[in-house]
């Protein structure tokens, strides 16, 4: 039903899931245009997005409009830290459609405070959620978040707080570096970003992975943005840009996959932290 609801326009899903992402993140679309002012090509290596371990709304709910355009589920990865289970679908052979890349909290691991108020939120969601639109371009389902709650989320998971705020929607775009011209490798990526005034996150290095791990990984750190809690209007990280950069397998093909070590790191970039 949601080719249906696309009218088989698939690009125009993107295109929603874009303006979504860029209304979080107007710092996002201003990195886009430096790179189109240089005359660069962008092309969206991947987009991510955040769940919890529920029926209603499991990774497997939020692939489903991907599945119905022929994504098909290639990689399955586990963050044992942070407690997170994750799944990555592409179109097989077509370079030009961006991997989808999805993630997921184990709730069972955290405390009863996480738990119950994780809980609380699932429950406010209409189990007929999904018949008109995908659930990806829903949001927060749950009403105006607690800035107090926020920062007890904060504490165990940043994930979690950042979900709690955000709800259902791109966690991530990703400039595929391997069709840029100008800026060919990922530290040219990261020095042109960062004279233009953006923030690159340096957890674990500013590059993540290596040309050995056929894949290399960069990000900005989340935008900062004002946002509405019950107890006022606080500043807080939204949604980041990432960059990268994937090498030819022995078969030399393309690495499609992700790699965790990079990916852990990366997840950090919507870290609470200040100016």
């Amino acid at each position: 039903h949601f080719v249906k609801w696309l009218n088989g326009n698939v690009m125009e899903l993107f295109d929603r899931l874009w303006e979504n992402y860029i209304s979080l993140n107007p710092e996002a679309k201003r990195i886009h245009d430096l790179f189109i002012e240089e005359g660069e090509k962008i092309v969206n290596d991947h987009i991510a997005f955040r769940t919890l371990d529920d029926p209603k709304i499991d990774i497997d709910i939020l692939a489903k409009p991907f599945i119905e355009m022929g994504y098909v589920p290639k990689g399955n990865y586990y963050f044992k830290d942070k407690k997170l289970i994750a799944k990555h679908y592409e179109i097989e052979g077509d370079e030009l459609s961006p991997r989808i890349f999805i993630s997921k909290l184990e709730l069972s691991k955290f405390s009863t405070f996480l738990q119950n108020t994780v809980i609380s939120l699932i429950e406010k969601i209409p189990s007929d959620i999904t018949n008109d639109e995908p659930l990806i371009l829903k949001g927060n389902l749950w009403g105006k978040p607690s800035y107090e709650t926020y920062n007890r989320l904060r504490q165990e998971s940043e994930y979690a707080a950042w979900l709690y705020v955000y709800g259902f929607c791109p966690n991530h775009f990703t400039i595929s570096v391997n069709f840029l011209k100008k800026f060919p490798e990922i530290v040219q990526v990261n020095e042109f970003v960062k004279s233009k005034g953006f923030l690159i996150n340096s957890s674990g290095g500013e590059i993540k992975g290596s040309p050995a791990d056929l894949l290399e990984q960069s990000s900005t750190m989340a935008s900062l943005q004002e946002i509405e809690f019950i107890e006022g209007r606080y500043i807080i990280p939204s949604t980041y840009y990432e960059f990268a950069k994937r090498y030819l397998d022995s078969n030399g093909h393309i690495y499609g996959g992700f790699v965790e070590k990079s990916a852990d790191k990366i997840f950090e970039s919507t870290d609470y932290y200040q100016k």
